[in-house]
């Protein structure tokens, strides 16, 4: 297996539950990565699960351009599902798989810090400081750090970050060489459905504005311009093919810098 290419830098890949089937290689890769020289850092989704268990709970779940609306029940349900049950697999996945790993939320050590985005979107929250420090303690003792996004909010409580938000938040507080996206689409689509390579922050406002780019690729566009800030590249690419991170620099899916 080769990587795409070798660094002592650091990136932040953001996986989301929809990218995961019975031949994912995301977290193969990750480890990869790490013992290549690259220093990873995980941030995670999982909507998917989330939603499974508020249905299963009888919780209802709505989303307003992306974002999900959060009620005081339902953050229980994000801080379980997210902080607890997702983030753990994941830290187990690449443990048996020879990585070094250390889960760990927005709330711990202050990482988030957040306040409501929304009233009308109860729980939901934007990110208002990223405290580095505790990222900064697990990278330095070799492990790859697996971020949940619920976040402290600053007057008290949880708060539900968006995971993409929280991956673009991240990579800029920590200027990081590159920010990833793994979705489950070619990239960002233009009118016709057709992956578009390369934007600039300009042109991909515009796709915004005109309504191309929608729903929850909204959020991704967002942080990665967000992220442009302090990174040089950010990149939005398909993560269901076989090896897709390690491949990412080989001009797959759509790159905005």
């Amino acid at each position: 297996m080769r990587l795409a290419s070798k660094s002592d830098r650091c990136i932040v890949v953001k996986i989301g539950g929809s990218t995961f089937g019975s031949g994912d290689t995301t977290l193969e890769d990750v480890v990869a990565l790490q013992k290549g020289g690259t220093i990873p850092i995980v941030v995670h989704g999982g909507g998917e699960r989330v939603s499974d268990w508020l249905s299963r709970l009888g919780i209802p779940t709505n989303f307003v351009q992306g974002l999900r609306v959060t009620d005081a029940q339902g953050m229980e349900v994000v801080a379980a599902v997210l902080g607890g049950l997702v983030n753990k697999e994941l830290v187990a996945a690449i443990s048996s798989l020879g990585g070094k790993a250390m889960g760990l939320s927005g709330v711990d050590g202050s990482l988030i810090e957040a306040r409501v985005k929304d009233p009308e979107l109860g729980c939901a929250g934007e990110v208002v400081k990223v405290n580095p420090e505790p990222l900064e303690s697990i990278l330095k003792a070799g492990y790859i750090p697996v971020v949940a996004p619920v976040s402290l909010q600053v007057a008290g409580g949880l708060l539900n970050v968006n995971g993409d938000a929280a991956a673009g938040e991240i990579a800029a507080a920590l200027g990081v060489e590159r920010l990833i996206f793994l979705t489950d689409v070619e990239g960002i689509l233009d009118s016709f459905g057709r992956a578009i390579p390369r934007l600039s922050p300009d042109e991909a406002r515009a796709l915004i504005a005109s309504g191309v780019v929608s729903g929850g690729m909204i959020p991704k566009v967002e942080a990665c311009l967000k992220a442009l800030s302090k990174v040089p590249i950010t990149r939005i690419i398909d993560g269901r093919p076989p090896h897709a991170l390690l491949q990412e620099s080989e001009g797959r899916g759509t790159t905005i810098r």
